[in-house]
């Protein structure tokens, strides 16, 4: 199955670099629920290399989340901080992984959109 959430484990388990993690290091694992069903990824970051491997194992960071909001995540129609601040996810550990993973979203439509605009020096309609 190809959603959001498995499309954004896959692009970042394409092994590059990322500047905006170079100084980062831990281990974040995702527990997605769809139903009684549960589907584990791990993310580890290693000053900006970054590795996605599915199933549990040692974490610094657990966050558990409904899968079907995990992928409107991915997407970047929600924030992850935000959503966990409403209680609708829940993390345990270092909950610093969590703002270098919402680096790694995207952001909202609009904004995305926006930022295109700025990029290409039109401006917005």
């Amino acid at each position: 199955m190809t959603d959001a959430a498995h499309e954004l484990f896959e692009r970042l388990g394409a092994g590059k670099d990322l500047p905006v993690l170079k100084r980062a290091n831990g281990t974040m694992l995702f527990e997605l629920k769809d139903g009684k069903r549960s589907e584990r990824w791990r993310l580890i970051v290693d000053k900006g290399e970054i590795a996605v491997a599915r199933g549990s194992g040692a974490s610094d960071c657990v966050l558990r989340a409904d899968r079907k909001l995990f992928a409107r995540m991915a997407a970047g129609e929600v924030n992850a901080f935000a959503a966990v601040l409403r209680g609708a996810v829940t993390i345990e550990g270092d909950p610093r992984l969590l703002v270098l993973f919402q680096r790694l979203l995207p952001g909202p439509p609009s904004r995305r959109q926006g930022r295109r605009s700025a990029e290409s020096g039109r401006p917005r309609r």
